[in-house]
Parts: C-alpha cells; structure tokens; sequence
C-alpha cells in the first residue's frame, strides 16, 4: 500500500516511536563515546533532549500540526543536554519551523522539512564538523531533495533515506580520524538514525505502546505530583513479592547437596531474589517471598533459626514516597519563596552562574563568588532549561555563566538565545580550572564586554587534565588501552595510561608541565583521601621544584583528580 501523506495523529506516532526507539538504544550509543571513559553519555543526552518533547506530545490527544510543531520545539530546546542534545533540538527545530502551516506531509514537504533542519542545525554550532551527527542528518536530507523529485510513495522515500544515512554513517570514521582509530562510528549520528528508524517503524504500522508518557528522568520538567504518582504505580506494580526475609539455620539435621538443591528449589517455588549459602553447621537465607511463614516452616525442619529478619519491602516503598513527595513539596515552596524574594529586591549589575561536579568545587566556586551553582558536568549534562531557570534565579542585569565542559557550552548558548531580559555572557570554559581561572579574573570596575574578553583570554592559558578508568579496551593515540587502565587525560587526547593512579596522575602532570609552568593544582575526587592526595603533591613538589603545588578537596565522582598547570 502506497502512503502519499503523513497527518499530525501520524506524525506524532512516528515522533513517540523515534523517541522510544533511542531509549532503548541508548547504552550501545553511550558505548561509541571515542574515549573509553565512564562518561560516554550522547545517547543518554540524546534521549533526555527528545523525551522531554515526548512527555508533552504524548498528552495530545487531537493534535494539529502545528501544536506538535510548537510541542516538539519547545520541548526539544528546553530540554536540550549535551553537543548531541542540542544538535538534535535544532534538527527538530528547523524540521517543525517548516511544516507548521501544512495539514498533511509530502515527500516534497518532508524533504523542504529535513534541508531546513540541516541548515538550523549547522548556524547553531560555531564551527561545525564533518564525520558527526551533522554529516549524518545533511545526508539524509540530501537524499531526501534527490528523491522528492522521483516518489510521492513516503514509505519508499523513508526506506531510501534510511540506508542512505547508514551508508553516510558508516563512513563517518573516514571524515574523523579519531573515531578510526577508536573503531566506532559516530555517536550522535548513530543516536539520530535510531530516532529515524524509530519513526518508520511507527509509519509502517508497527504496534507501539504509546498510552504511557515516557518515563520521567533527572531534570526534566514534569510536574513533581505526577512525577511521584507515576512512580508509586510503577513501582509498586514491579514488586512482586513483598517480604525480603533472611535468616540463619543453625544445622541439627544432615543438609547434604541433594538437600541443598531440594531446598533452593522450594523457596523458588514461592519467591525470588534466592541466595542460599551453606557450611557444615549454618545455613545463611535470603529471599524475596509473599509468605515469609512458608520459607521458615521449612527452614525449620532442618534445625533452629537465627538472626531472623523480615522487612515489609512494599510498606518501606511507600514511605520512601511519602517521604520523597513531602522533601520535594518543601524543597519546591523553598525555591518558590526564594524567586519570589530574589524579584523583590533590585537587580544587581553582574551575577555568575557555575557548572560544578563535586562538593568541593562546589564551595571553591561559591567562595569565588558564584550566585547559583547547577551540578552535573561529565555524568549528568545539565540541559537548557536547567540553564534557564538558574538565569531566571539570579537577580543580575548581566550574569555570566561558566559551563565548565566542552559539552554544555552549547546548552548555555542556547538558553542565552532564549532569554530576552537580561544580558547572558557565556565564557567557553571546558573545564573546571579553567572555570575558576575565569571568575578569579574578573575585574568589577570593568564593563561586561571587558570582562568577558579578559576571562576568555586568562582561562585559555590554563593546562587542564583528568584522571579516571576506562570502561573498555582500545586503541588510541598509539596507546593500547584495556578495560580497568587508570588513563590520564587533557583536554584532547590520552597523554597516560597505567594501573596506578598515583602513578598515571604524575605521568599526566609531566605531560603538562615545563619549565615556564608557576603553578599546579590538585583536585581530588571522592574516592582519594587527603593524605594521599598530599603525599602526591610532595612527589610533583620534588620533581617540578619551580611550580606551586595546591591541592583541594573537589569531591566529583568518577574522575579520580581534576588537575590544571598554569
């Protein structure tokens, strides 16, 4: 059957299935991140962008084209996270900027869509690069003019595009030598032609459970009474049996290996979650059941019980809500009065807003004198909203962000193009010492032009370098890297790799430092004690007699030290 028009009602389909269909693949394309660190985050970035479209566009019931457009818009930018993330709302953007005013797709409109797109998405992205999800979302759209002008048959047009865009993917490690080397193709792309795939399924009559709203995940901007009545359905539905029960048999009869088997078989019987572990004299049980009796009367005819405990997991549940429900309540009345008072007074001339990763940078940047604070950084991107409703927190006429990652700097531009009642100056930090270079420059008898080129130039000049694990084998940069290396990284490359931390660190502080270098500062994560960190410190003090050595508490996750040279 040929298909020569697509309507909202289809549109909006094939929307919740692309978003569904990168949900699901959302792990494998966090895994083609081209540096093996436990960050690889586009596909999760991907999806929290094109869920939070979803979540609104799947409460319409009957929609028009152009609400979804208007929908899908929003939502999309609002929620952007990440390079990829924001990229993808763009694409969203010039796609739904085209097709607002029709009442049905054709080929030729679906075609005039994607170049608009394509074209949106590259003015957004300062210096754009080939072999990423741009290249990946122009070839579609190229393929999609040529056969606009053969077909009107949108599912052959559909299926066309599709393999044009894996044959365009698959080449993207020739446009990008990184991700050769790497043997990955690229991330975003991958991440778009899931969406892509997605929606045809949805064209092609697919069944797709659309009923329930996309799960809500961090930061997005449901309402916190649904949120928390979603989760105590769910939740609860998923807790099939209700007692966790533990208990130690002290052994009076002979519990050989038939008996053990015959025994784990029974409490399979009437539960989950089973681990038994057995010696000559005790018998140590745990398991999930929704009747506890049953699992000790025959425990029993093996000998007298011990340690017995017995928690109601459905009961514990419900008072975590409860208990969620009322801090959100009062963290939400507490945010409201605080805006409320923040309006009342007079706006300030200059505000700074910081991303931070840890509970340490956290008060470094505070003590710099940062108004507002938006955690994230490496594991969590924040998204545009997130940006947006730290600008609207902060009474300033000028206010000053600092991104802090090479990944957010999209989203902070984006929520500066957003805001019309104050003067957004985004500062391109990648990392965070280059963040704290920054706002340590700022100069307050200066206008904010001055200060925004000062801070540019002044946090350019720092050295900035992590340590961390990798999270799987690969070849990079001529280095053999393997699944558990402790890896050294600056703001491009690898520059060491080893089994030690302390001994990885020092490789990459000697990869960045020479003889000009004044000044070296340690930030050590959460999982390094101060007295290691210190004793490091010592060793670089010895080996580079001309720098300072600084060392402070950072407490981030996942990134053993965050270290700078200047």
């Amino acid at each position: 059957m040929v298909i020569n028009n697509i309507d909202a009602n289809m549109l909006r389909k094939m929307f919740l299935s692309g978003a569904k269909s990168i949900e699901a693949k959302k792990e494998y394309i966090n895994e083609l991140n081209v540096f093996p660190v436990p960050d690889g985050d586009t596909g999760t970035n991907m999806t929290l962008t094109i869920m939070s479209a979803a979540r609104d566009v799947s409460q319409m019931e009957n929609p028009t084209m152009e609400g979804l457009s208007k929908a899908i818009s929003s939502g999309s930018l609002r929620g952007a996270r990440g390079n990829s993330g924001v990229i993808l709302s763009q694409l969203c953007r010039g796609f739904c900027k085209e097709i607002k005013d029709y009442q049905e797709l054709n080929t030729q409109t679906l075609a005039t869509a994607a170049s608009k797109a394509v074209e949106t998405a590259y003015k957004a992205v300062m210096k754009p690069k080939e072999g990423t999800i741009l290249t990946v979302a122009r070839g579609g759209a190229e393929k999609a003019v040529a056969l606009a002008a053969e077909t009107d048959d949108i599912e052959y047009f559909c299926s066309e595009i599709i393999k044009h865009m894996e044959e365009v993917l698959a080449h993207t490690p020739d446009l990008l030598p990184v991700l050769k080397e790497a043997g990955v193709v690229d991330s975003g792309g991958q991440g778009l032609l899931e969406i892509i795939k997605g929606a045809y399924d949805a064209l092609l009559g697919k069944e797709i459970d659309f009923d329930q709203a996309p799960a809500s995940e961090h930061g997005n901007a449901a309402s916190s009474s649904e949120t928390v009545v979603n989760r105590e359905n769910i939740d609860t539905a998923n807790i099939k049996f209700g007692y966790c029960t533990e208990f130690i048999i002290m052994l009076e009869k002979e519990y050989n290996e038939n008996t053990d088997v015959e025994f784990k078989s029974y409490l399979e019987s009437i539960g989950d979650s089973l681990v038994v572990v057995s010696d000559d004299e005790i018998v140590k049980v745990h398991v999930h059941t929704n009747d506890p009796g049953l699992a000790i009367q025959k425990a029993l005819t093996f000998g007298s019980l011990s340690r017995m405990k017995i928690d109601n997991m459905r009961e514990e549940h419900h008072e975590r809500l409860i208990k969620d429900a009322e801090n959100l309540a009062k963290k939400q009345a507490e945010e409201k009065k605080t805006k409320e008072q923040v309006k009342e007074q007079p706006a300030k001339e200059v505000g700074f807003i910081s991303v931070s990763i840890g509970e340490g940078i956290n008060e470094i940047f505070k003590g710099l004198g940062v108004d507002y604070i938006i955690a994230g950084g490496q594991t969590m991107n924040p998204s545009t909203e997130d940006m947006l409703n730290a600008i609207e927190a902060v009474n300033a006429k000028n206010i000053f962000i600092l991104p802090n990652n090479s990944n957010i700097i999209l989203a902070a531009q984006q929520a500066k193009e957003l805001t019309q009642d104050k003067n957004i100056i985004v500062i391109p930090t990648k990392t965070v010492p280059q963040g704290i270079t920054a706002i340590i420059n700022y100069v307050h008898d200066k206008t904010a032009e001055e200060n925004e080129t000062r801070m540019t130039a002044e946090m350019q000049k720092v050295k900035s370098g992590q340590v961390t694990y990798a999270v799987r084998d690969t070849n990079l940069d001529g280095k053999e890297i393997k699944q558990g290396n402790i890896m050294g990284l600056d703001e491009k490359t690898i520059l060491a790799v080893g089994t030690d931390i302390e001994e990885t660190t020092f490789g990459l502080v000697s990869g960045l430092t020479d003889d000009d270098s004044e000044l070296i500062s340690l930030y050590y994560g959460e999982e390094i004690t101060e007295e290691t960190a210190e004793a490091l410190a010592e060793r670089i003090r010895e080996a580079f007699p001309q720098a300072d050595v600084e060392v402070h508490y950072g407490g981030q996750p996942i990134y053993y030290y965050v270290l700078s040279v200047e």
